[in-house]
């Protein structure tokens, strides 16, 4: 028998789980598949955690207007649910004359994005919010934070259950065909089965170009091409001597290797950039010696050896030509002529910031399906 239902989300990750809260308060019977044994393992569990100003992305881009808005539907979502948080503001820092540039450029985008709130400083400024960081100059940022995201992802899953919806674990999409009145999927794992539904997001984070792929009906050359930027971090043994995150700036790829803080007060450094071919979340501790000349530009005083592995993480990102940003890319039936299919690739960096407005953005687009 093939069950019937009006939204079906696959991927129960941070933005997964914010899609389907979404669509179940909107009134629609949603259920949320997820191939792996709990919600939100893999991308939304192996990041920085930060709450995101939203001060790099191109004006214009889904980043920015996405990070924008999210940011601050974040901030009032983890206010009235309870979800741990701190807005400990984050320095953005120069340690050359020749990096200052960057520096302005960064503050005129932020501000074109909408983000009004930077503070540019000296070193002596600078130095005088955080008497351990050595640089020539720097932007402050105090809108930017840090999450619980484990407690965010309770907390969508909590609204999605209380709205009526459901997540099943351990049911991966197998494949799809596109029919007149739906979609439908066939779901493997501990209970198979097939569904019906009027209307399916792929939320599949690492995994969306292959749930896409394996869509009978949608057109092959709507699938964008993928990479996986694996980001390895590395935790600092001891106290760091920093009430802000700290940040170098911009490299290719990422934001260069920055000191960010946990709820505890811990620090870590990463991510990285290693470009791999396959999922691997092993963290070389051989890799951590480019880490330490690299921290020692804003840190001088860190101490040999002590950087220990401690997690990596992978981003989905989209293949684009050298030198181009590449934006979120979130399909409707605009783009790939399938009535009530939203397919979201390339969903990284700031897409925990971003997961509500993200969930807004799918909502009004199946809304026009």
């Amino acid at each position: 028998m093939t069950d019937r239902v009006d939204c079906v989300v696959i991927g129960a990750g941070v933005v997964g789980l914010a899609v389907a809260r979404a669509c179940a308060l909107a009134g629609l019977e949603t259920l949320a598949l997820e191939a792996e044994s709990a919600i939100g393992t893999a991308t939304s569990a192996r990041n920085s955690e930060v709450i995101h100003a939203g001060l790099y992305y191109p004006r214009g881009s889904l980043k920015a207007r996405l990070c924008v808005q999210g940011r601050q539907a974040l901030y009032d979502y983890c206010a009235s649910h309870g979800v741990a948080h701190q807005r400990r503001g984050k320095l953005i820092v120069a340690t050359r004359d020749e990096q200052i540039g960057a520096l302005e450029r960064i503050g005129a985008a932020a501000a074109a994005n909408g983000v009004h709130d930077l503070r540019r400083l000296d070193a002596a400024q600078a130095r005088a919010r955080e008497p351990a960081l050595r640089c020539v100059a720097a932007l402050e940022s105090p809108s930017t934070g840090i999450i619980d995201s484990h407690g965010l992802m309770l907390a969508l899953l909590g609204d999605l259950e209380s709205a009526g919806g459901l997540v099943a674990v351990r049911s991966p999409v197998l494949s799809g065909r596109i029919l007149a009145d739906g979609i439908l999927l066939r779901v493997g794992g501990d209970e198979p089965m097939e569904l019906i539904a009027r209307r399916v997001v792929n939320c599949a984070g690492l995994h969306a170009q292959a749930v896409a792929a394996a869509l009978d009906g949608l057109p092959p050359d709507s699938i964008p091409a993928g990479r996986y930027a694996k980001g390895n971090y590395y935790a600092l043994s001891g106290k760091a001597p920093f009430s802000r995150l700290i940040y170098p700036v911009p490299e290719p790829g990422g934001l260069g290797v920055h000191l960010t803080l946990d709820l505890g007060g811990q620090a870590r450094f990463g991510p990285d950039v290693e470009w791999i071919d396959a999922i691997d979340y092993t963290v070389d501790p051989a890799r951590a010696d480019g880490f330490y000349a690299a921290i020692r530009r804003y840190w001088p005083d860190l101490r040999d050896g002590a950087l220990r592995p401690d997690y990596a993480g992978i981003r989905p990102k989209l293949a684009v030509p050298a030198g181009q940003d590449a934006d979120f890319l979130i399909q409707d039936a605009r783009t790939h002529g399938v009535p009530g299919l939203v397919n979201l690739y390339g969903i990284e960096s700031p897409g925990l910031t971003a997961c509500l407005a993200i969930a807004d953005e799918v909502t009004a687009r199946l809304e026009n399906r």
